[in-house]
């Protein structure tokens, strides 16, 4: 089994673009982080597209996917590698067309396994399945078990993301289920010891696990 990576999301607000980027290299340094999700609510055009000039470079800098909620037009805009869509932010074939072949496609599919399947026939990059824990970042309305996850890495090649108010304590369950990548914003920016120490943290974890899944596999 491939080792598990943090998918880091953003606060839902950024009020000084050029210091979060400094801080998001920082972070970056810390430990591994697979790919970054700027996920802005509540905010104009003009000030998404100024996030993304500014932590852009940080990301591509330190090997990130950088990838944009909802908005495939501004990811597409705005040099994203990507985009991530809710089931109600568009079509994953209407976002391919506008960014390319090799752009990175997240859809949300909640608890639903059919929701899944459906993304992946439509040649999304990744589904996200949550929320497995109870969060403040965003309203739950979807509460997602580990079985979606099992089912999933038993059945479907396209890696899963799982998402929902995980921090280093409780992230254990969701990677020996299978998830590929675990999404966390608050996790980590609310960490008590600051959201370096946080990504840290889940580099430990996911290396102990991927230590111990190693060792109870057959040998070749």
């Amino acid at each position: 089994m491939a080792r598990t990576r943090l998918y880091l999301i953003s606060p839902s607000q950024i009020d000084d673009p050029d210091a979060f980027a400094a801080r998001l290299d920082s972070v970056f340094r810390a430990g591994d982080v697979a790919s970054f999700q700027l996920r802005l609510k509540g905010v104009e055009d003009a000030a998404i597209l100024r996030a993304v000039e500014a932590v852009r470079p940080v990301c591509h800098a330190a090997d990130v996917a950088l990838v944009l909620n909802d908005r495939a037009d501004l990811a597409a805009r705005s040099g994203c590698d990507g985009v991530h869509l809710g089931q109600e932010d568009g079509s994953c074939r209407e976002a391919r067309r506008l960014l390319g072949d090799d752009a990175i496609i997240g859809v949300t599919c909640h608890d639903s396994r059919h929701l899944g399947m459906e993304a992946a026939e439509a040649g999304a990059d990744y589904v996200a399945f949550g929320a497995f824990y109870p969060t403040g970042t965003k309203e739950v309305r979807h509460v997602a078990g580990l079985d979606v996850l099992r089912w999933w890495g038993s059945m479907m090649v396209v890696p899963c993301v799982a998402i929902g108010g995980i921090t280093p304590d409780n992230a254990a369950p969701l990677v020996e289920a299978g998830a590929d990548f675990l999404a966390v914003s608050a996790g980590v920016w609310e960490h008590p010891e600051g959201p370096e120490a946080a990504v840290r943290a889940f580099d430990a974890l996911f290396d102990r696990l991927e230590a111990a899944a190693e060792a109870l596999s057959p040998e070749e």
